[in-house]
């Protein structure tokens, strides 16, 4: 990835670079499982699902506060702006929020997910979307604002300079309060997004014997030492899923595994004979470094 043409904060390491334009980065002892990360089945459920639209206002409204950010010029940030999305899977938020950060100023935006097949779909897309940055090494590199680099890496490994970062967000991926607070520059912003308590409530009602509730903002106290709350913003939406929605729904949650076999069979006969109605519910938290 030392090539001359990566940002700066990361130019400092050599790695291999796959044909389709993502750098793996997760080595065997990072890993918990042969495949860590969500499977080809549940991304392309997931594509599916997002494409019919089911969560674009999720989407609109995460691009609308990157886009309202005060994202300010330091001493820190003198050598670039960079912004990493932690656990991007196959980029339905991430390749949005590059349009928000294009407007800020963001020199380029770093996408993190321990799985290589959402990695190198998200790979894929970016390059069909024309913002890849190995198209960027090709042409004269300012052609492309903000050209997205994808890696296969854990969060908590990732080569980057403390201090190296303008913002990250995290869209229903882990929280790693120290991590982020060391890669972030002063007042570096954070975007968080989580299920809001009653998301999916009938889906896990009808699966489940015993549903527990969405603990959406458990983790504020732990980001308390590093992190000044900005604003809390709320987003839902009614669903009425037909059978192929539901079941892709299904696939690309945990539920596809954790429910029993009989509810969830029974649940999607149900949906073939009339649409079946659940609400998504979504906060979005936007946090500063202190």
């Amino acid at each position: 990835m030392a090539d001359g043409k990566t940002p700066a904060k990361l130019s400092h390491h050599s790695f291999d670079v796959a044909r389709q334009g993502y750098v793996n980065l997760l080595p065997v002892q990072q890993k918990k499982s042969k495949a860590p990360g969500d499977s080809p089945d549940s991304i392309a459920a997931r594509q599916r699902f997002l494409a019919a639209g089911h969560y674009a206002p999720l989407q609109s409204l995460i691009g609308e506060q990157l886009a309202q950010l005060a994202i300010e010029e330091s001493v820190e940030s003198k050598t670039g702006q960079y912004w990493a999305d932690i656990g991007s899977g196959e980029g339905y938020y991430t390749l949005a929020m590059r349009e928000a950060l294009v407007e800020q100023g963001i020199e380029s935006l770093i996408a993190v997910d321990i799985s290589k097949p959402a990695v190198v779909t998200l790979a894929k897309a970016s390059k069909a979307a024309g913002v890849l940055w190995q198209q960027a090494t090709v042409q004269a590199a300012a052609s492309i604002p903000c050209p997205i680099y994808p890696l296969v890496a854990s969060a908590a490994h990732l080569p980057l300079a403390p201090g190296s970062l303008t913002g990250i967000s995290t869209i229903f991926s882990p929280i790693l309060p120290e991590v982020f607070a060391q890669m972030l520059q002063p007042d570096g912003w954070l975007v968080i997004a989580k299920p809001d308590v009653g998301h999916l409530a009938s889906v896990r009602e009808a699966l489940f014997d015993s549903v527990r509730e969405h603990d959406s903002d458990k983790f504020l106290t732990q980001l308390e030492p590093y992190f000044e709350q900005q604003a809390v913003l709320s987003c839902t939406q009614d669903l009425q899923l037909n059978q192929t929605d539901l079941a892709d729904l299904l696939t690309m949650t945990p539920y596809a595994y954790r429910a029993q076999p009989a509810k969830r069979d029974a649940l999607l006969v149900s949906a073939s004979q009339a649409a079946f109605k659940t609400e998504a519910k979504f906060v979005v938290y936007i946090l500063r470094k202190r």
